[in-house]
């Protein structure tokens, strides 16, 4: 399923590269879209895990961009 989530604080379109890539890498995590300028992820993972999921992706993110805050749309 999709999901799509508000995603500020990152600083270019190459940091936001390198954390799509680093999301991607999270199990459960089908595929993961990261537009710096639209400031938006889009994320594809199975809803039954989302929680769990999303507590991984939290990390990774604190992990490459500490000052970077996600939200769900």
């Amino acid at each position: 399923m999709k999901y799509h989530f508000k995603i500020k604080g990152i600083d270019c379109a190459n940091c936001a590269n390198e954390l799509e890539r680093a999301i991607q890498k999270v199990e459960g995590v089908q595929t993961a879209s990261i537009s710096f300028m639209a400031e938006k992820l889009v994320l594809e993972c199975d809803e039954s895990n989302l929680e769990e999921i999303m507590k991984k992706i939290q990390k990774v993110i604190k992990k490459e961009e500490p000052d970077c805050i996600i939200q769900k749309v």
